[in-house]
């Protein structure tokens, strides 16, 4: 499966499960769970990772993301579990 046959070229997102999943959704919760990973992250930079990772859990859900991937940072993989 190519990433075109979830969400083609000329669509933004797509409804999964009822939820909509923004083209970008995997890749900004990885830029975000860097920031928070990060010692040297600010604590304006770290609120504001934090709020955009819990907007995008949804969406991170309905497409299996954790169900086939791990957080290796294990306070952020302890963090993001608890806000099932």
């Amino acid at each position: 499966m190519r990433a075109h046959d979830i969400l083609p070229d000329h669509l933004d997102e797509a409804r999964i499960d009822g939820v909509a999943v923004r083209k970008g959704s995997v890749a900004a919760f990885l830029a975000n769970a860097r920031s928070l990973s990060d010692p040297r992250t600010d604590d304006a930079t770290r609120a504001e990772a934090e709020q955009h990772i819990r907007e995008a859990l949804p969406a991170l859900r309905a497409v299996g993301l954790f169900e086939v991937l791990e957080i290796r940072d294990a306070r952020l993989r302890a963090w993001v579990e608890s806000l099932s």
